[in-house]
């Protein structure tokens, strides 16, 4: 008998594009979808996978729009937020999930604030790490004064070298930023074997660039009625305190706000097991 809790890879068909994915757990239960951030791909799940799926979840991790090489379109407008979203819901769909639980990271988790946002009936709890709230995100652009320095990769990513810029020296710039948030060298290297490719780096700076272009925009996100966790760590270099905590200000559901000191950016490879007891607590409340 096959080992339910044993992490498969596979390809799913969304929207007329074909997403590279890990899947794990019985196909009966709950489903659990996990975005991934920049720049990274599925591979950040990999402890979440297998412990989901020991918990009874179907859990899937999938490569978004741009870093899987079946779901690649160019140009800027095809990665417009409301794209990504549908991707997301198609993957969902794809699982037979009717709803699901959503868990994203950084780039992944503002998806997933927006599809709790505007598509509560299709999610029944909502999980986030190092993404504020959108519209709390955009509030502390504006009225806290480290909050633009911390994002300054945004306005950068605009500029049409970007991508070229990022793959000088062998992704040097990318190594060095994981590096300095504690990614260990072999994270590193499996998310350059995608993100090295320079359609695919390209692609994934795209999201940045298209996010102006959307018809779904940070400042007019609703608050969120479903259950919720936001995870921050007190030391990443990305969102500071005042996104962090003023979050809760735009969750009117049941709420919890899980600060993790120590850590930074890139918690499940600085910190493995960290964040995945506290996703297991949290879905197991809001099952």
């Amino acid at each position: 008998m096959a080992d339910p809790t044993a992490v498969r890879n596979t390809v799913i068909e969304a929207n007329g594009l074909r997403f590279t994915a890990d899947v794990a757990g019985p196909d009966e239960g709950p489903a659990v979808l996990l975005l991934h951030g920049f720049p990274q791909t599925r591979h950040t799940w990999r402890a979440e996978l297998t412990a989901l799926a020991a918990a009874g979840h179907r859990a899937c991790a999938p490569d978004q729009r741009g870093y899987s090489a079946g779901a690649r379109p160019d140009g800027i407008d095809n990665y417009r937020v409301e794209l990504l979203v549908a991707d997301a819901l198609g993957i969902a769909d794809s699982l037979g999930a009717d709803r699901f639980h959503i868990v994203g990271h950084d780039w992944g988790g503002a998806l997933a604030w927006f599809i709790a946002a505007h598509l509560p009936e299709r999610i029944i709890s909502l999980t986030v790490i190092s993404r504020p709230h959108p519209a709390a995100f955009m509030a502390a652009m504006r009225d806290d004064p480290d909050q633009p320095h911390r994002s300054r990769h945004h306005p950068a990513f605009q500029r049409p070298e970007a991508t070229d810029a990022l793959l000088v020296d062998n992704a040097g710039a990318l190594r060095r930023a994981m590096a300095r948030n504690a990614v260990p060298e072999a994270d590193i290297d499996a998310y350059l074997d995608t993100l090295s490719d320079r359609e695919a780096l390209e692609a994934a700076v795209n999201w940045y660039r298209a996010m102006g272009q959307s018809s779904i925009q940070s400042s007019d996100t609703p608050a969120i009625t479903v259950p919720t966790m936001f995870v921050w760590r007190n030391e990443d270099v990305t969102v500071g305190r005042m996104a962090a905590e003023n979050t809760a200000d735009y969750v009117t559901g049941p709420y919890r706000f899980a600060e993790i000191p120590g850590v930074n950016h890139f918690v499940t490879d600085e910190a493995p097991g960290a964040f995945t007891e506290l996703l297991l607590d949290h879905l197991a409340e809001h099952g």
